[in-house]
C-alpha cells in the first residue's frame, strides 16, 4: 500500500480511481463520495468517513447547548424593560 496515486483529470472533471485503491476503500460504482477541501489539500471520503470526521471534530463540544444558551441570552436582552 503506497497511499499515493498519480491520476489525471479528464475534460469533464472526471477522475479514475485506481482499482487497487477502489477495492481497499470499498468504493463501488455508484458509491456516494464526499470531497472535502482542507488546508492540506482535498480529501475523498465516503459518507460514513465524512460523518465520522465531523463527529470527531465535535467531540467535547455541545453545539445544541451553546445555541440554547445564546438564544436564552438574546431573549433576556429583548425582554429587559
Amino acid at each position: 500500500m503506497s497511499g499515493a496515486y498519480a491520476v489525471t483529470m479528464g475534460d469533464r472533471g472526471r477522475l479514475v480511481v485506481p482499482a487497487e485503491l477502489r477495492e481497499r476503500a470499498g468504493f463501488a460504482a455508484g458509491s456516494p463520495l464526499v470531497l472535502v477541501e482542507t488546508d492540506a489539500g482535498v480529501l475523498l471520503l465516503t459518507r460514513e468517513q465524512a460523518r465520522a470526521r465531523v463527529r470527531a471534530g465535535l467531540t467535547g463540544t455541545d453545539p445544541v447547548g451553546d445555541l440554547l444558551a445564546d438564544r436564552r441570552h438574546a431573549a433576556a436582552i429583548e425582554n429587559r424593560p
